[in-house]
């Protein structure tokens, strides 16, 4: 499962890199190139927080975390990425992703968001991967708050099966940077109202 997970993310992340030629500011600010990667002797850490609706295959996720961290990949003996997800149940080892192939936190973050909007309507997961890649490429808007960058999106606010999306058209994304190069110090998911009450929320430590 983890193995497969893996290659969705990376998938993921490399369809993400190649989208339009002419992306928004925004996107550009979320996207930017934050590899290669150098992590040999330490980590980075994000706490995790999960809330929604009960249904069949969604995990809320109290006081978790995401770590990312550097390995030597076993297949070719060459340094990689490793995330180590833990929720209130269990750890999980995902990856490897490559030294410069992107950030797979962010691309953790999308998916995961991906795959739960899907579990909470029961509407397609490559449908709602697209149109959030798609938002977050051809839209946005960005906000100043101190010395940090704030950039949201909205990816459904004006889809056309909106009606069939049980509250998830008012779905924002919002992502927290100091420096583009840097890791993102925050990223949001959340809906607006108690239906569905859905948030993914991640916190750099």
């Amino acid at each position: 499962m983890r193995r497969l997970f893996a290659i969705m993310l990376v998938s993921m992340l490399a369809g993400l890199a190649s989208g339009p030629v002419v992306a928004g500011e925004a996107g550009d600010i979320v996207f930017a190139n934050r590899g290669p990667w150098s992590l040999p002797d330490s980590s980075i850490a994000w706490t995790v927080n999960v809330a929604g609706p009960e249904a069949p295959g969604f995990l809320p996720v109290h006081d978790g975390s995401v770590t990312l961290a550097e390995i030597i990949d076993p297949s070719d003996q060459q340094p990689a990425l490793q995330l180590i997800r833990k929720t209130d149940a269990r750890s999980q080892k995902i990856g490897p992703f490559p030294i410069s192939g992107g950030d797979p936190v962010l691309t953790f973050f999308l998916e995961q968001t991906s795959r739960d909007m899907a579990r909470l309507t029961g509407g397609s997961p490559f449908y709602i991967r697209n149109r959030i890649k798609d938002a977050v490429f051809r839209g946005g808007q960005i906000a100043r708050d101190g010395d940090s960058v704030v950039a949201t999106f909205q990816p459904f606010a004006a889809d056309p099966n909106a009606a069939k999306m049980n509250g998830f058209q008012t779905l924002k994304l919002t992502f927290v940077l100091d420096d583009p190069a840097a890791p993102i110090r925050e990223l949001r998911a959340e809906t607006e109202g108690d239906i569905p009450g859905y948030l993914n929320h991640m916190v750099l430590q």
